[in-house]
């Protein structure tokens, strides 16, 4: 089991999220540690989305950017965020990321851009 304080260390986060019968599904996600939440952003038609949607339930691990685990799973909810808590998670992972996190954010900028992203608040049970 992996601490709050590991995964929020990490430049990568792994997020697995659960299908309709039960297989689990990992996606590596930029991620910033906000009190006791972990907060994400990802693409708003994502298959991510979709099953958060459908079960909250997820595991999250620190990885690389491949997806490889660095760590060990760790039980967590996941909650979709309304339009202005996805723009505070976009300016938070801007920031944490640099200029990387800057050219992600004028992708999300552009026209269609910011509608089609989503947060992601995860807390760890």
């Amino acid at each position: 089991m992996s601490s709050l304080d590991d995964l929020g260390a990490g430049t990568y986060l792994s997020v697995t999220s659960f299908r309709e019968d039960g297989t689990g599904v990992a996606t590596p996600v930029w991620l910033v540690r906000r009190d006791e939440e972990l907060l994400v952003l990802t693409h708003a038609s994502s298959g991510k989305v979709r099953r958060i949607r459908g079960n909250p339930s997820v595991l999250v691990a620190p990885c690389d950017s491949r997806g490889n685990l660095l760590g060990a799973q760790t039980a967590a909810d996941a909650r979709l965020q309304d339009p202005v808590q996805t723009l505070v998670t976009a300016d938070l992972l801007e920031h944490r990321y640099g200029l990387m996190g800057q050219m992600a954010a004028w992708v999300n900028e552009r026209p269609g851009g910011s509608d089609q992203h989503i947060g992601i608040t995860i807390t760890i049970v």
